[in-house]
């Protein structure tokens, strides 16, 4: 028996040096919707897509650090990362490609042993962001 039955993640929180820079990726690049935040005092952006919130805290003095902890030579798809499901990981990946908002590439299309599909990007504070698809199923 457990002592508290958690129901799903409610949101997760990343320091950002640029909330503009971060308002392109995850808005314009991945989709997602800015969301009304309670008035802080500090500087953030709230996003959505689905269920899934993000909310940003603008780096201040009182804050952690913006982006990861490890260098950039170190960004991998074993590392500290935020998974997102997306219909297609491949078309994902074409499309971001074709797109002039910055983005660092970690990892390009690749199968997970099941048959996933994922892709990993960093944001423009270095945090590794994979994009998941479904494994396929046979016929389809």
């Amino acid at each position: 028996m457990s002592v508290v039955q958690v129901e799903a993640i409610d949101h997760v929180t990343l320091v950002s040096s640029s909330l503009e820079a971060s308002r392109r990726f995850y808005v314009e690049l991945l989709g997602m919707e800015e969301v009304p935040r309670p008035n802080f005092n500090f500087k953030g952006a709230w996003y959505r897509a689905g269920n899934t919130l993000v909310h940003l805290i603008l780096a201040h003095d009182q804050s952690g650090p913006a982006g990861m902890f490890s260098p950039e030579q170190k960004r991998s798809t074993r590392t500290h990362h935020l998974a997102f499901r997306v219909p297609d990981a491949n078309a994902a990946w074409e499309a971001i490609q074709s797109s002039d908002i910055p983005y660092e590439v970690v990892s390009p299309p690749k199968f997970r042993p099941d048959g996933a599909v994922q892709v990993f990007l960093a944001d423009p504070d270095g945090h590794v962001i994979e994009l998941a698809s479904e494994p396929k199923q046979q016929g389809t």
